[in-house]
């Protein structure tokens, strides 16, 4: 592979959005959330009303599914049939049904084409859940982030609008997130083999993004 390619991978709520932004700008790269395309997924399921967990109907809604990345100033955005869905895939409701959506071989086979093609003819920080395990098992450098639950849980909560707030709530279903991506069959959640792990719960996204730089440069 002729392009640079950074995985960071990990739980939600670990910090691997923010790091991977602030990575990609530092590094003169783009950035790649990978977990959008799984939400992009899952939106439209939801728009098209589809019963995913029938191979033949799922299979049917992938050949036509029209996903993509679009770069815009600098950065992607999600786009499907055309329209710019990006703010409208980070609801509580359609992180499960990607998380339930993604275990489906058929969904991850379908994205994976997306993503290699980025890769191929740019360099890039991608961040998601299999990305050092899966897309991209020949990447240069791999990271695994991960925090403590509860500190998950309030990043997330501090996230939401005002009126949506319940910690408790939050925290629950993050909890069992974890338990679906984690034990999953297909492209369950784990590091690389050759991931470096680091655990962001006492350290500022500053902090993580200049612990992966001084790895970068000292590998």
């Amino acid at each position: 592979m002729d392009t640079r390619i950074i995985t960071i991978d990990g739980p939600a709520g670990a910090g691997k959005t923010t790091t991977s932004k602030m990575l990609s700008k530092k590094l003169n790269c783009v950035y790649v959330d990978t977990g959008a395309l799984y939400r992009g997924v899952a939106y439209e399921i939801q728009q098209q009303n589809i019963q995913w967990e029938n191979d033949e109907k799922l299979a049917h809604f992938l050949k036509n599914l029209d996903l993509q990345f679009v770069l815009q100033k600098g950065e992607f955005v999600l786009q499907s049939y055309g329209q710019d869905i990006t703010g409208f895939i980070r609801t509580p409701e359609i992180a499960m049904l990607a998380s339930a959506s993604s275990a489906k071989p058929l969904v991850r086979a379908a994205l994976l084409g997306i993503q290699r093609g980025i890769a191929k003819i740019q360099d890039a920080v991608f961040e998601g859940r299999d990305m050092g395990t899966v897309v991209f098992p020949d990447a240069a450098f791999k990271f695994f982030l991960v925090a403590d639950l509860f500190v998950r849980a309030q990043r997330r909560f501090d996230e939401m609008p005002e009126a949506k707030r319940n910690l408790e709530t939050v925290e629950q279903e993050m909890s069992r997130r974890d338990t679906n991506d984690y034990k999953r069959k297909e492209a369950p959640l784990k590091p690389a083999q050759d991931a470096i792990t680091i655990d962001s719960s006492h350290l500022t996204i500053e902090e993580v993004v200049q612990k992966i730089i001084k790895i970068i440069e000292n590998t």
